[in-house]
């Protein structure tokens, strides 16, 4: 998992530089080098996920499931917990160059330990590759979440049917991750994941673009006038069914199961 995700990150850790470290995604704020807040329009606030989302359901469900006060303690792991967060999606890849303004400060960042460039990184592919693993279709991540119906016997972790009970077909991971105070990464990693198990639909990757022209190919077109659709997962079977026949998309989610399961 070795990688630079910003080299011009790692120079600013270097000379231990104070300032903020805007890019297309979202901003990193750094004092004497060191990370000490995260921001993305992608991610969730610690307002927000100490408030249990941003919609009356949610909000008034966690309200009933914890506390009126926390601790300093788990305060301090919903704040780093929020870092990483908005860092992951500050730190994707974007088309215009960052740009670093000296001395500038985070308007709603609170006091807490900072956390060190190399580390941020680390993470950051960490994340990257565990979404990969899971489903490696990246379009998930900004289209609209599509749920599909669970085949007879299929089982939805609670999880799972919060996210699919809010995908109107409309809203996409970030907006799901607001609704419901959530990480956003947690969030992509859990569409991946239904995604994989067929619940979710997988829309069609962008298409490439003609080296002729440089511009992107028009998309496929099925009969009627309607794109054609994208080849889809198909839903795992019950718990102890075999499939009949051993189609390669059931290998292939029987290997990302597998593999989910080793996690835990």
């Amino acid at each position: 998992m070795n990688g630079v995700v910003s080299p011009m990150l790692r120079r600013l850790a270097a000379d231990r530089a104070t300032g903020a470290l805007v890019r297309d995604h979202g901003t990193l704020y750094l004092v004497e080098g060191q990370v000490v807040h995260a921001e993305s329009p992608v991610a969730p606030g610690l307002d927000i996920l100490l408030a249990g989302g941003s919609d009356r359901r949610s909000a008034a469900r966690a309200r009933t499931g914890r506390p009126g006060r926390i601790g300093d303690g788990e305060r301090e792991i919903c704040r780093l917990g929020a870092l990483f967060d908005a860092a992951f999606f500050a730190l994707a890849p974007g088309r215009g160059p960052a740009r670093f303004r000296y001395g500038a400060e985070p308007r709603h960042a609170g006091a807490g330990r900072p956390v060190p460039a190399v580390a941020l990184e680390r993470e950051t592919l960490r994340r990257r590759e565990l979404l990969d693993s899971v489903w490696p279709y990246p379009a998930l991540d900004a289209a609209p979440v599509v749920p599909r119906p669970a085949a007879p016997g299929q089982t939805v972790t609670a999880r799972g049917r919060a996210l699919l009970a809010r995908a109107d077909g409309t809203r996409t991971p970030a907006q799901l991750a607001w609704v419901l105070g959530r990480p956003a990464f947690h969030t992509l990693l859990e569409i991946r994941r239904l995604a994989a198990a067929g619940l979710v639909e997988t829309p069609a990757p962008p298409p490439p673009a003609d080296p002729r022209t440089g511009t992107a190919a028009a998309p496929a077109v099925a009969p009627g006038g309607a794109p054609a659709p994208v080849p889809l997962p198909l839903p795992l079977p019950p718990s102890g069914a075999a499939p009949a026949a051993d189609h390669p998309d059931i290998a292939l989610l029987r290997r990302v199961r597998d593999a989910l399961e080793a996690r835990l």
